[in-house]
């Protein structure tokens, strides 16, 4: 599960002001500018844009649908932040504390999956979670792994006061595991499993353990949204038709999951052992479920206290209320006059009905 640094958020919002607030120019129009990054989750908008599938549903649509891979997560968050991208694959955190915190209205128009065991917290030749106490703690500092690592000492009554985080890039993680002086790492898949693979390394607490709350979603530009709503339309048949083929226990299935699992720098094993560590929401009837239902606002309450309390939703904010995030039945945490995150069940519940 990739995500970002305080300084890529800082950035990103320096980027945003720079350029009026960075939204994508809310118009009525015809071509379009998706984003997204390598991950298990988000592997099907990468193999649709390869076989046809994004533009079948654009044609569909009468309109054009770019897809661009990026290599660096953050990259895609802060160009999409920018103005330069219509819509964005991210992590229901990443979407508060940049594109949100950023000025840019943003709608998750998917709910693709969230991580069910895909981030974890690692000790060497340690087996209990409670062996944490003192030691330091390798992540990528205000991330997801930061997150869990908060929800994990939560569990079990220590606070971070308790550890000391050793902020670590994701690209040198594997690598500082290696070392004698690094003792605790929380991270996501692919690295999860090659650290695992060390015998030393102990599994002591995932993402699992807190269903739900690391989500990963596909979101647009409001604006945008709002004046082409068949851009919606067309990015909700995209990923069920995609997601659903991934799922498909068929040779055209196996074919897919081969091919994504390449293109995640694995192998078809390695993938789905990623896929079992995933709730993926192939289904659109089961996606709607889990956005309407009320464990998504106490998520997003723990997300933005969370953010707050790392100083990441913005300079100056007083409190975890001072952006507003509204929920598929229009009620709002935070602030009503300065909502910049929507959770919209409509182009889910469009598919799920078959009205696509």
């Amino acid at each position: 599960m990739q995500t970002f640094s305080k300084i890529v958020s800082t950035t990103a919002l320096a980027v945003s002001l720079m350029l009026g607030l960075g939204s994508a120019k809310a118009e009525q129009k015809t071509d379009f500018k998706v984003a997204w990054s390598i991950y298990v989750g988000w592997m099907p908008w990468g193999y649709a844009a390869d076989h046809g599938i994004v533009k079948k549903w654009a044609d569909k649509y009468g309109i054009k649908i770019e897809v661009t891979q990026f290599n660096d997560y953050v990259e895609s968050m802060n160009q999409y932040t920018a103005g330069a991208f219509d819509a964005v694959t991210l992590t229901n955190m990443d979407g508060l504390s940049i594109p949100a915190a950023g000025g840019v209205d943003t709608t998750a128009v998917i709910v693709g999956d969230f991580s069910n065991g895909n981030d974890a917290v690692i000790l060497k030749d340690k087996a209990s979670l409670a062996d944490i106490k003192g030691q330091n703690v390798n992540l990528v500092e205000f991330s997801v792994s930061h997150y869990l690592l908060a929800r994990a000492l939560e569990s079990i009554k220590l606070a971070e006061r308790d550890v000391k985080v050793v902020n670590t890039s994701d690209a040198d993680m594997v690598a500082a595991y290696k070392t004698p002086d690094v003792t605790a790492v929380v991270t996501w898949n692919p690295l999860v499993s090659t650290i695992l693979e060390d015998p030393t390394a102990k599994k002591v607490f995932d993402s699992s353990e807190v269903p739900g709350e690391i989500i990963d979603l596909m979101v647009a530009n409001s604006g945008v949204l709002k004046d082409n709503p068949n851009f919606g339309k067309a990015l909700a048949g995209i990923w069920y038709e995609t997601a659903a083929l991934l799922r498909a226990e068929t040779a055209e299935g196996k074919a897919a999951r081969e091919a994504m699992g390449s293109a995640s720098g694995t192998d078809l094993a390695g993938f789905e052992a990623q896929l079992a560590a995933t709730k993926l929401f192939d289904k659109p009837a089961d996606a709607v479920a889990f956005t309407t239902s009320p464990n998504l606002p106490k998520t997003m309450d723990l997300v933005r206290n969370f953010l707050f309390e790392k100083g990441l939703l913005g300079n100056g904010a007083s409190s975890a209320d001072v952006i507003g995030i509204e929920m598929p039945d229009g009620k709002i945490l935070g602030d009503t006059g300065n909502v910049k995150l929507r959770f919209t069940d409509s182009y889910m519940k469009a598919a799920a009905d078959g009205s696509l």
